[in-house]
């Protein structure tokens, strides 16, 4: 494809990018578990024009752009105040949880290198729940990821387990307020205490759960404590763009104080060109997921979130009540919110989750570990919450329309995995897994289950490397 010699319509552009969306899923139906997270019209009308307001407004240089220092510092102090920051407390928007983790990363790396300079090579502790984005950190930063087993049972993480993991290279603790697999909360409050005995940072990863748990905190529902009210957190990550239902991308990552912040912050004067200061990853960021974001805080309210939380909570219960009550069925854990995962010791969930696609649902796979059976997630948000009682629907039927088809050849796959990591030229094997799998070419599967299969059997780093390699073909 070439830039066009000569521009085209307004129309004709529009009309192309609507066709484009053509193979997406329907979110707009409540018919997708994940990934999108809808209030309802008059918010997202409201978020939509405050965003194209700020759409060309550069957030790198506050001083040409108050506005954008305005709307940033109200958002970061709503947030603060609901999370129980006190007036020390400070944060700043981010794209999104990614970013907010990778900063709480590179503070916790770049204060040890300055107050630990024996550090060489720096560790992060978390569980083994905790969200990938803490890997993608380690790795673009160097700093080992050490890893903890969680309870099999409750999918939380022991304090205790975290506790022997420390070692002398220690920076970081990492913990979960839900974790996002199964929606438990680990033991924050333990956790902190630990971080307080051992001189260490603490971040608590609320991406999913900041906004949400704490207006259920306020509707009276029985939440633990797992913000800055608990003493030994030291910072906290939050998505708005998620459970707080502004626009993609917007999260806060906060801090207990200045002093810890000020090593999330970069600047540069070594070059001919203009000072530089970026107190997060990006330079120029458009002002539209700032803008979106004070515009559906303060467009909803207090009120208006516990409307909706109280309205996606009703609907959890039925849902989880509803897949306990499939006998082929069981949800995971005590999930604490609005997003948990079921399993089935009886059928294959990969297959449910292709017939549950067919009838124009999307529920998320995810894989097995040594602690954790293979298993669907589910996100309920505002606006997929009416849509429960048809979900339970399909699911009945479907669970009983896998029941008559023939089982996944577990052995077959097992044998190809093998063969696959017995070969002497590793991307000649992989390349033939992946044909096997479906993985090739540009063209995107319309069934998942048998490359959920093989994914499932192939160890972690091998399965990271298959998936680079998919993904490396998949774009130009």
């Amino acid at each position: 494809m070439h830039i066009p010699q000569t521009g085209l319509s307004k129309q004709e552009i529009l009309a192309t990018l609507r066709a484009f969306k053509s193979r997406d899923m329907d979110w707009k139906s409540g018919r997708v578990f994940c990934y999108v997270y809808n209030p309802g019209e008059d918010p997202t009308e409201v978020t939509r024009e405050a965003y194209l307001e700020f759409l060309t407004e550069n957030g790198l240089d506050p001083s040409v752009f108050p506005s954008m220092l305005k709307l940033e510092t109200d958002v970061v102090r709503m947030v603060l105040n609901l999370l129980h920051g006190d007036s020390n407390a400070v944060g700043h928007l981010t794209t999104g949880g990614t970013e907010s983790i990778m900063l709480a990363v590179k503070t916790a790396r770049d204060k040890a290198r300055a107050e630990k300079p024996h550090i060489k090579e720096p560790e992060m502790v978390l569980p083994k729940t905790a969200h990938a984005a803490f890997h993608k950190a380690a790795h673009y930063l160097s700093v080992k990821p050490v890893l903890v087993d969680i309870d099999p049972a409750t999918f939380k993480v022991r304090a205790e387990d975290m506790e022997k993991a420390i070692t002398e290279n220690t920076i970081l603790l990492v913990a979960s307020a839900p974790s996002y697999s199964q929606g438990v909360i680990d033991p924050i409050e333990e956790i902190g205490k630990i971080a307080q005995n051992h001189n260490l940072l603490f971040h608590v990863d609320g991406c999913v759960g900041g906004v949400h748990l704490s207006f259920m905190r306020k509707l009276g529902y029985d939440i633990p404590d797992f913000d800055f009210s608990v003493p030994g957190v030291t910072s906290i990550s939050t998505d708005l763009h998620k459970y707080g239902y502004a626009a993609k991308g917007c999260s806060v990552i906060m801090y207990r104080s200045k002093e810890i912040r000020k090593y999330q912050i970069f600047a540069c004067t070594d070059t001919t060109a203009y000072t530089l200061i970026n107190p997060t990853v990006l330079s120029t960021k458009s002002g539209g997921p700032y803008a979106g974001a004070w515009a559906v805080l303060n467009f909803l309210g207090e009120e208006g979130y516990m409307r909706i939380i109280k309205t996606v909570q009703d609907a959890v219960k039925k849902l989880i009540d509803g897949i306990n009550a499939i006998p082929e069925l069981h949800v995971l854990g005590g999930p604490v919110m609005c997003m948990f995962s079921f399993a089935s010791d009886s059928i294959n969930v990969y297959q449910l989750a292709d017939e549950m696609t067919k009838r124009g649902w999307y529920i998320q796979g995810q894989f097995s570990t040594p602690l954790t059976p293979r298993n669907l997630h589910i996100s309920i948000n505002f606006g997929n919450a009416h849509s429960v009682d048809a979900l339970l629907k399909d699911l009945r039927e479907c669970v009983e329309v896998v029941k008559t088809k023939t089982p996944i050849d577990t052995d077959m796959i097992k044998a190809m995995v093998g063969t696959a990591l017995q070969s002497p030229d590793p991307e000649a094997a992989f390349g033939q897994l992946a044909a096997s799998a479906g993985l090739t070419g540009a063209d995107l599967p319309s069934e998942m289950t048998f490359i959920n299969e093989v994914l499932d059997n192939l160890p972690d780093a091998l399965c990271n490397v298959f998936l680079v390699n998919y993904f490396n073909d998949l774009y130009v």
